[in-house]
């Protein structure tokens, strides 16, 4: 008797945890509709609202100077799963800050799947986040002087692991 409870909830749990098949259809579409679109800006995407943005110096470590992020519209990394996710679950589930902030309001994909958001860098600090693909790939706003594009998951050597709603 226990164990069929424990097995039922584990069940429970497991297609619990995987988006609807409409949000994942979504996610994937969001992300693919917006390749080659939007620069890549320092915080762009976290104004009021998701979406693209001009960008912040405040912060600003990338190659290209004077930092052209305050006359950039466009997407960080966050600022693009921001995005994705608010056009796919239809209001702004993981809202305005860092991928650090995005990573606590989500939990780990046990499985990854398409439409999972990709995060990079540690626990106690992420740096990077991209929106899963399959076959090793994401979609992401990379770095200054890129667009959105798809990329292979291994472009960053610190992969922290694969998240969802």
């Amino acid at each position: 008797m226990k164990i069929s409870v424990i097995a039922a909830l584990i069940l429970v749990f497991a297609v619990a945890s995987v988006p609807r098949p409409d949000e994942r259809a979504q996610i994937l579409a969001s992300a693919y509709a917006l390749i080659g679109q939007y620069p890549y800006s320092w915080g762009g995407g976290h104004a009021g609202s998701a979406g693209p943005s001009p960008g912040t110096c405040r912060g600003y470590r990338g190659d290209i100077k004077p930092c052209p992020a305050e006359r950039t519209t466009g997407l960080d990394c966050s600022g693009l799963a921001r995005w994705v996710y608010e056009i796919a679950y239809d209001h702004d589930v993981l809202g305005p800050g860092t991928t650090d902030d995005h990573l606590r309001r989500l939990r780990e994909a046990p499985v990854p799947a398409p439409g999972d958001l990709v995060f990079f860098g540690t626990a106690k600090r992420t740096h990077h986040v991209g929106v899963y693909i399959g076959d090793g790939k994401m979609i992401n706003a990379y770095k200054t002087g890129t667009v959105v594009r798809i990329d292979p998951v291994n472009a960053l050597d610190d992969l922290l692991g694969y998240y969802r709603m």
